[in-house]
């Protein structure tokens, strides 16, 4: 699949640090996760990699996933996973394994939940 075919497809813009493997050894650097979508990443920083080497990345929440370099610029590069993965576990806004997601990483909210908005409500600051 070419990276025009992917384009339509939905990106969480995010940063968080991951661990990389690439030809089988874990790296001492990290990566930072600019982006995730379904079926791939884009990473900044970490090891020099190149397009079309095979990569694993630990992503929280979900743990290793295998895929490949699809692109390089830079200290940049997109990763094509080989399988599919529900980004919003990996940002940590979903239920998992049936716990209570913490509220530090849930959206935030001025009103408490249940709350309907109501302008006579919000104080001015």
């Amino acid at each position: 699949m070419s990276a025009i075919d992917t384009r339509h497809i939905s990106r969480d813009s995010l940063f968080f640090l991951a661990e990389v493997r690439v030809g089988g050894e874990i790296s001492p650097d990290r990566i930072k996760v600019r982006n995730l979508s379904s079926g791939g990443m884009m990473a900044e920083g970490g090891p020099k990699v190149e397009r079309g080497a095979n990569i694993g990345v630990h992503l929280r929440n979900i743990g290793w996933v295998e895929g490949t370099v699809a692109w390089v610029h830079e200290t940049r590069f997109g990763i094509a996973f080989g399988q599919e993965i529900d980004p919003a576990v990996a940002r940590g806004t979903e239920q998992k394994n049936g716990y209570e997601i913490p509220r530090f990483v849930r959206p935030s909210s001025i009103l408490p939940p249940g709350t309907e908005y109501e302008p006579r409500n919000l104080r001015k600051l």
